[in-house]
């Protein structure tokens, strides 16, 4: 069930007024409701796969309690393991298997011997690189003593398939959204608006930017051989304002959608692409995903506190992780090993803290090193982005190189081109509205807030009605759930 569909806008208000009207009174009731409408959601596409996050579900809560009445170490270690080889064992089967069966076929090959292997059709279940890493979060916080188990199943399993979050994120920490379904929830009108004014932005930066900008990024990339530079280079900040507003557009109705339910989700965006450096982009963009690595990978390897060589190579693992983890493609991976690199310079002369604030605070517009650090920053990312976005890695090359080339100065030629000059003046006016609320949760969250009412409503109408007029209704999935 996507959230941009007619499904979901019947599916979400039927379960709101049984949450709060029905099972008001009685919170084991409100968070079974919660669990069934989770899996009715997941099994939208593909029931089958329930099965996985069900048998996640008992293993890790099974684990947790276990973890709690165990003081051997070696048992101990045992249960965590078991924990995240089930977990960990899914995501590579699904995810991995036919990456590792080719590139170990190809591998041999070079040898001159030939191994005949079959791939499987595996279909990738939808978020389960999401879910997973969440139910990992669980047991290993457990593991450290960090939470104390739960002994509610039901607790548990609501937090395990939350649906506003479960297919693309925010990734949340169990030691922040688990207890909230031991308390109970109480309605409040202010705290719904507002939900419902961030899942109002969240829906614009999804159907009128993400859907209209992939429309062009998609002729672009899959024709590159027939493009001259500009256009490529179009392509390009085509893709990058489309997984922003896809991805983020997400997280933004995922955490409305939760606040209407009394829920709290943790920010996963913040506007990354007003960033003065590659570190404090990273820790704008993605944030579930990037503190995750942070808490379970690179600081258990050692983080920054060893010498030159522990840096360069906890760098460069927490960062081609990253990119593994984002598809079975070596141009995740050579993607992520170019952030690293962006990264690299930073971390080893200290400068990797040096942007904690947000930019031009309190101020209208940035200086003039501001806004060159910012398009230095913006540029390295859209080149990063090409990797990302290519169907392999020689066609990243060949797309880079022919945007270096002297048909960079030549016109754009590409079909459309009347409906791509709106959509560029439609992300153009998105980037000032970012950029003026660039202070704030989400770029809208204080909109109106101090205007008359006819005025303010004025404003949430245009909104919709520029949804409803250019936006773009065609049956595109959110770019994450490939992930």
């Amino acid at each position: 069930m996507l959230f941009n569909s007619i499904d979901f806008a019947v599916f979400l208000p039927i379960v709101f007024i049984l949450y709060w009207f029905l099972t008001n009174n009685n919170l084991k009731l409100q968070n079974l409701l919660i669990v069934v409408a989770s899996y009715v959601f997941y099994g939208w596409w593909d029931w089958r796969f329930l099965s996985l996050i069900v048998f996640s579900t008992i293993v890790d809560y099974t684990v947790g309690l276990k973890l709690k009445n165990e003081d051997n170490q070696f048992i101990r270690k045992t249960l965590l393991w078991t924990s995240i080889l089930v977990n960990l064992g899914f995501l590579g089967f699904f995810k991995y298997y036919n990456f590792f069966l080719d590139n170990f076929i190809t591998a041999f090959s070079l040898f001159g011997t030939e191994i005949r292997a079959n791939t499987l059709n595996i279909i990738l279940p939808v978020g389960i690189s999401f879910y997973t890493f969440q139910t990992l979060s669980y047991t290993i916080d457990v593991y450290k003593k960090k939470l104390e188990p739960t002994k509610d199943f039901i607790a548990f399993s609501a937090f395990v398939s939350f649906f506003p979050q479960l297919v693309a994120g925010p990734i949340e920490r169990a030691t922040n959204l688990l207890p909230q379904f031991y308390k109970k929830r109480t309605f409040h009108y202010s705290k719904a608006v507002d939900g419902m004014r961030q899942i109002l932005w969240g829906l614009f930066k999804k159907i009128v930017i993400a859907d209209n900008c992939a429309e062009f990024a998609n002729q672009i990339f899959n024709n590159s051989a027939d493009m001259n530079g500009s256009t490529l280079a179009l392509g390009a900040l085509f893709f990058t304002f489309q997984i922003y507003g896809d991805f983020s557009g997400y997280s933004d109705i995922a955490i409305g959608t939760s606040r209407l339910f009394g829920f709290n989700l943790m920010r996963n965006f913040s506007f990354p692409y007003f960033s003065r450096d590659i570190a404090e982009f990273w820790r704008r963009w993605h944030i579930s995903l990037s503190t995750w690595f942070r808490d379970y990978l690179y600081i258990p390897l050692g983080g920054s506190r060893g010498g030159t060589w522990m840096k360069v190579r906890n760098t460069f693992i927490i960062f081609i992780v990253s990119g593994f983890w984002h598809g079975a493609n070596w141009t995740f991976i050579v993607w992520g090993a170019l952030n690293a690199i962006y990264f690299l310079p930073l971390l080893l002369t200290n400068n990797n803290r040096n942007h904690l604030e947000t930019v031009a605070q309190g101020k209208l517009l940035p200086s003039i090193k501001e806004l060159s650090f910012i398009l230095l920053t913006f540029g390295l990312t859209v080149l990063a982005w090409i990797f990302f976005r290519a169907e392999n890695i020689g066609h990243a090359f060949n797309y880079i190189s022919e945007i270096l080339s002297i048909s960079l100065f030549e016109i754009p030629k590409f079909s459309g081109r009347r409906y791509a000059l709106i959509t560029i003046i439609l992300t153009c006016i998105f980037v000032l509205i970012e950029w003026f609320g660039r202070e704030e949760q989400y770029a809208i969250a204080n909109l109106g807030l101090k205007w008359k009412r006819p005025l303010k409503y004025s404003a949430y109408y245009l909104i919709v009605f520029i949804i409803m007029y250019f936006g773009n209704f065609s049956d595109n999935q959110f770019i994450y759930f490939q992930f």
